[in-house]
């Protein structure tokens, strides 16, 4: 999976690695019981005691307070002295007298920083009400930007130098976006295994121990580490499977739940990376549909299909003649032409103006404009990275794109043959062309990294309180329909239904979404099921 920092938050991810979230059927690495049957001995295990007894030392770091939490790296042998260490950080209420407790989130990812989110504001994604009564807490998951270890998947340049001149001296033509013939897809494998080859390098030991399975019991031992008995939690985007994961494992540790933009752990990786691909297919018509009516005259065309024809058209000339960019000798090609566009279509408040201008200016031949709605979404991810750094006492940390690729490999059973990605590849291209693409290149090299083993399967929390999920209708990332699935899963589930375009929807100032999770988060309120905003 980004907002008020909704202008591309936390939530969101490039589309052109956001497989990692198409990729998550989303299970552990390391096989695990029902959603109960190990939770009661978790915290007394005699070799977890020391995580599960840690209390947080708080210290300012800016206009938030900071600690670190120390989780056992293999939760198998919590006594080996292999761990992570983990920022977290805290925006305290100012009213301490009505404080409900502490409310931990996860803005998305994965591959995000918590910290780097609080940080830059977070807190104010949450109502007023919430914010009241709750101290609001987050922090970098295992593995993902002020973490110690830190995942690291660097790009090899002699490599890459050694491509191009074979490219060269082959007189090889550069990759196609869409690679149909057997060289290009040979290419394609080759890429993927340097890529993979790459983390494997610079994650030793790491790669295994990233999964959320995991990162769900790191969040179980800072809820013991802030004194709460119960956690009250809201999970965005890839944070709604970190909080699943949490429900099936520790169901009755739950006070409150909302998961907001939801991955269904149901769907295969192939089903989900169609399933992404059709979202952002209709996310795109929604733009040119109802360009009109959010951004007015400045719409790049007079009537949907116009624009429909006009991005189609884009996509078509760049793939083969790339869109000029000032400044750079390399152009636009059909795949950036694509992720730009795409990436506007997580806050069409925010995003659908300055992307209407920059096809404007792409349809006379100039990509200038759509490169910087990338390389700003680029910029704030590192910015984003370098706060979590700061907020950890360590350098800059911008790791998010290999912690998208690593930790969605170890949640997933991926095959290791290259034919299913193929076939997947042909059903999403022909359903949603370049957008399907991406889906399914993304998570190519996790075919030789370490993957998680468990298949597809419905949510089991048994005794788990009413969980809240939230599906905006027209989400392109986590469709709809996905959260739709996920509450009939979970025992009691509640849907909340926001009508509009865009991914994800409290925090982005609609007041009934926002009245309708905050008192439920404070007061147990129950939504009725099929409330719509």
């Amino acid at each position: 999976m980004k907002s008020p920092k909704h202008t591309l938050r936390v939530r969101v991810l490039a589309p052109s690695l956001a497989a990692a979230l198409a990729a998550l059927p989303l299970a552990g690495c390391s096989t695990e019981g029902g959603s109960a049957r190990k939770e009661g001995d978790a915290a007394t295990r005699p070799e977890l005691r020391r995580f599960y007894g840690q209390r947080l030392k708080w210290r300012d770091c800016g206009d938030v307070e900071c600690a670190r939490l120390t989780v056992p790296r293999d939760y198998a042998h919590p006594g080996d002295g292999k761990t992570f260490v983990l920022p977290v950080a805290r925006a305290a209420t100012a009213d301490e007298r009505r404080r409900v407790g502490t409310l931990v989130y996860n803005p998305g990812g994965p591959g995000e920083s918590g910290v780097a989110d609080l940080k830059e504001g977070g807190a104010e994604s949450f109502g007023a009400t919430a914010r009241a009564r709750f101290d609001i807490v987050s922090f970098d998951p295992r593995g993902v930007a002020g973490s110690r270890p830190a995942l690291d998947c660097p790009e090899n340049e002699e490599d890459e130098e050694d491509e191009e001149d074979t490219a060269e001296d082959d007189g090889a033509e550069e990759q196609p976006p869409v690679p149909r013939t057997a060289a290009a897809r040979a290419r394609a494998l080759a890429d993927a295994r340097a890529e993979a080859t790459a983390c494997r390098k610079g994650s030793p030991g790491l790669l295994q121990h990233v999964g959320t399975r995991d990162a769900a019991r790191d969040l179980d031992v800072l809820r013991a580490a802030l004194g709460e008995r119960k956690l009250t939690y809201v999970g965005w985007s890839y944070g709604t499977h970190l909080g699943t994961r949490y429900a099936e494992q520790f169901p009755r540790r739950v006070r409150a739940m909302v998961l907001d933009g939801a991955v269904d752990p149901s769907l295969g990786w192939a089903q989900r990376a169609l399933s992404e691909a059709t979202g952002f297919r209709r996310a795109v018509d929604d733009y040119a549909a109802q360009c009109a009516d959010v951004v007015g005259k400045s719409c790049p065309g007079a009537s949907p299909e116009e624009i429909r024809r006009l991005i189609r058209g884009l996509y078509a000339r760049a793939e083969h003649d790339p869109l000029p960019v000032d400044g750079e000798e390399e152009g636009l090609g059909a795949a950036e032409v694509a992720d730009a566009v795409s990436m506007a279509m997580y806050t069409p408040e925010d995003e659908w103006k300055p992307l209407s201008a920059a096809l404007r200016t792409a349809a006379r031949g100039d990509g200038t404009k759509l490169a910087e709605l990338s390389e700003a979404d680029d910029a704030g991810s590192a910015a984003r990275a370098r706060r979590a750094g700061a907020a950890a006492d360590e350098g800059p940390v911008d790791n998010s794109d290999a912690a998208i690729l690593a930790v969605s490999c170890a949640d997933t059973a991926y095959p290791r043959a290259a034919e299913p990605y193929w076939d997947a590849l042909d059903r999403a291209e022909k359903k949603a062309g370049l957008y399907g693409v991406s889906s399914v290149l993304s998570v190519l090299a996790c075919k030789d990294l370490p993957t998680g083993t468990q298949q597809p399967r419905r949510v089991t929390a048994e005794g788990v309180p009413p969980v809240l999920v939230v599906g905006t209708t027209g989400d392109p990332a986590t469709p709809y329909e996905e959260a739709e699935s996920l509450a009939e899963q979970f025992p009691g589930g509640m849907l909340l239904t926001y009508e509009a375009p865009g991914h994800t929807a409290y925090g982005r100032g609609d007041a009934c979404v926002t009245k309708r999770v905050d008192d439920y988060l404070v007061g147990l309120r129950e939504v009725p099921d099929g409330t719509t905003c």
